[in-house]
C-alpha cells in the first residue's frame, strides 16, 4: 500500500476521471466525454466519512469538473435522509451505537434516491426527506436527473448498508485525527466511527480510499 499526496483540486479532477471511466464502461453509456447519449445510464457516487473529514466539501467540490465533462450532478446529503426523533433518540441523545445503526434512513435513502436512478429507472430523485432539527418531513419537491447524469451524495457510516451505488469514495483519518477534529459537542460519536472501521472496514471496501488527516492535505490511498 502506498499514500500519494495530492491536491484537493486534483483529487476532485481524478474522481471525475473514474466516474467517466465508469460510464464508457457502463453499457447504455456514451463512450465518450462529450454529452451522454439519450437513455444513457445515471451513475450514483457516495462520498463517505465521519463529519470532520468534510465529505459534504468533497462531493461539491465534484460538481463542476463533472459538468465540464458533461455530466450534470445532483447532490444529495443522507443527513437529510435521518429516522424521526423517536426512533433516532430511543436511547438517548448521545448513544454511539444508535448513531451507528438507528440514525440514517437507508431505506427512504435507497427508495427515493439510489432505486429511482437503476437502469430503466424514472430518474426521478427527492433531493431531502427529513428535517432533523424541526422533526417532520422536509416536504421537498421531486427533481430529475437526466439520463448521463451523476448522483453525488455524501455521508456518514454509509458503506456497509448494501446502499445501491456505482462508485464509493471514503475519506479515511486516524483515530487521532478524527478525535483531534470532532466537535466537543460531537466526541461522543468517536465510539460509533471506531466499531465502523472495526466491523465493516471502509477504507478495504471502498473503491477509492483517500487519507484526510487534515483535510487541507488529502492523499491517495493506492494498493
Amino acid at each position: 500500500m502506498q499514500i500519494r499526496p495530492i491536491s484537493p483540486e486534483r483529487l476532485a479532477e481524478l474522481i471525475a476521471d473514474r466516474v467517466l471511466d465508469l460510464a464508457a464502461e457502463t453499457p447504455g453509456s456514451a463512450p465518450h466525454p462529450g454529452a451522454p447519449a439519450a437513455g444513457a445510464r445515471r451513475l450514483r457516487v457516495a462520498v463517505d466519512g465521519a463529519p470532520a473529514a468534510r465529505p459534504g466539501a468533497l462531493a461539491d467540490a465534484l460538481v463542476e469538473p463533472l459538468r465540464l465533462r458533461g455530466r450534470p450532478a445532483l447532490r444529495v446529503s443522507a443527513a437529510d435522509f435521518l429516522r424521526p426523533a423517536s426512533v433516532r433518540l430511543e436511547y438517548g441523545k448521545h448513544d454511539p451505537d444508535a448513531f451507528h445503526d438507528l440514525w440514517l434512513d437507508d431505506g427512504a435513502l435507497t427508495r427515493e434516491v439510489l432505486d429511482p436512478l437503476e437502469p430503466g429507472g424514472t430518474g426521478r430523485v427527492l433531493p431531502t426527506f427529513w428535517d432533523a432539527d424541526a422533526d417532520r418531513a422536509t416536504r421537498a419537491a421531486y427533481t430529475e436527473l437526466p439520463p448521463g447524469g451523476v448522483l453525488l451524495l455524501d455521508g456518514a457510516l454509509l458503506l456497509g448498508r448494501w446502499l445501491p451505488v456505482d462508485l464509493t469514495v471514503h475519506l479515511a483519518m486516524t483515530p487521532a485525527a478524527l478525535a483531534r477534529r470532532t466537535p466537543p459537542d460531537e466526541q461522543w460519536t468517536l465510539p460509533a466511527f471506531a466499531r465502523y472501521e472495526t466491523e465493516t472496514g471502509p477504507a478495504d471496501g471502498a473503491d477509492l480510499t483517500v487519507r484526510v488527516d487534515d483535510p487541507r492535505h488529502p492523499a491517495l490511498v493506492e494498493r
